[in-house]
């Protein structure tokens, strides 16, 4: 019997420590919090080893690949004289005198790649010297332009001495130098739109614009 008692004893107290340390696991308080702060790259950036997918290393992901801005490229389109009006649907001449601005002073035109002035060229030159005489207040812009052909630098450069020469003929024949500027457009502003002779020898000239009067 006593025995018995013993191992009821015994049996019994296991019972007891078992009780007492599923008591204590269910009362062991659970502690929650923040996790760990990550420091937000900014909008637009992927944070480091996350592809857009959010999967870690995203495939085709490179870890510098963000969007750059590529700056504009020069332009180097034509810009047409007269907004809005093709050559084609105006008469010969026609589309010069709209882009031209309807300037008193006749413009004068070149052979290509040249700067020299024509004999051709005379009679207009003389008329613009008569009618800038006869102004005398009449401020003026000569400006230097070329047909398309040819890069955007070598035409400013050629634009710039038909400008020159004009001008010297000017001065040569008495007009005041604080009355002449001059600047070269280049290729960049055609009065006539075109790819063959006949707009290129209307592009190929000096025009003049009236700065006061």
């Amino acid at each position: 019997m006593r025995l018995r008692s013993h191992v009821y004893c015994v049996l019994v107290l296991v019972a007891l420590v078992g009780a007492l340390a599923l008591w204590g696991c269910a009362k062991k308080p659970v502690v929650t919090g923040p996790g760990p702060t990550i420091a937000s790259p900014g909008p637009g950036v992927a944070p480091s080893g996350v592809g857009p997918s959010g999967a870690p290393g995203g495939a085709g992901v490179s870890a510098g690949e963000i969007p750059v801005a590529r700056p504009v490229p020069p332009r180097e389109t034509p810009i047409p004289g007269t907004p809005g009006v093709s050559s084609s649907a105006l008469p010969a001449g026609a589309a010069v005198t709209a882009a031209a601005g309807m300037s008193p002073l006749k413009d004068v035109f070149f052979e290509y790649d040249k700067a020299v002035i024509d004999a051709s060229q005379k009679t207009a030159l003389d008329d613009n010297v008569r009618w800038l005489k006869a102004n005398g207040t009449a401020r003026i812009l000569v400006e230097g332009h070329c047909d398309e052909r040819g890069t955007a630098e070598y035409n400013l450069g050629l634009g710039d001495r038909r400008a020159k020469t004009v001008r010297d003929y000017l001065l040569t024949a008495g007009i005041a130098a604080n009355r002449i500027g001059t600047i070269s457009y280049g290729k960049e502003r055609p009065f006539v739109l075109g790819h063959d002779e006949s707009a290129w020898k209307q592009n190929r000239r000096v025009h003049f614009t009236l700065q006061g009067r």
